[in-house]
Parts: C-alpha cells; structure tokens; sequence
C-alpha cells in the first residue's frame, strides 16, 4: 500500500468518525469526561479537559451532516478505483 494524499485524507475522515461517534453518557462518563456543569467565572480560563469536550461536542454537532456526504464519496471511489 503506498503512502498517497488519498491514504492521509482516508486517515483524517477514520479520525473525525472515531469522535463523531462517541457517546456521551455511556463512554465518556466512564472516564470521566462527562457532562461538567460547572461554570466557571468571568476571565476563567478552562482547562485542557474542558476544551477537549468543547472540541468533541463541536465536532458531533457540526460535522454530522457533512461527514454522511464525505464517508459516502469515499466509498464510492473505493469501490470504483480499488
């Protein structure tokens, strides 16, 4: 298998896929990344894990739609170019 532009792209989408589909309450809150309902105060800067789960919650809610499309493409030239 060679290392082509395809193959890190392919890598990529493999990646987003894995965060999209993390479930909140029966994956996440067994580590202890669950929902946080603490707020934290004006000029408070979060912590690492805060800005993780902002960036899991983002990518969940953002990249639903367009990850259908985009799976569905690769999947197409998969099958037509091997």
């Amino acid at each position: 298998m060679a290392f082509s532009l395809y193959s890190l792209i392919q890598a990529a989408i493999l990646c987003v896929n894995a965060v999209a589909v993390l479930h909140e309450e029966r994956f996440l809150s067994k580590i202890g990344w669950g929902v946080d309902h603490s707020v934290g105060g004006f000029g408070d800067e979060p912590g690492v894990k805060a800005q993780m789960m902002n960036l899991i919650r983002s990518v969940r809610t953002v990249m639903r739609v367009p990850l259908i499309a985009v799976n569905t493409v690769c999947i197409v030239l998969l099958l037509l170019f091997g």
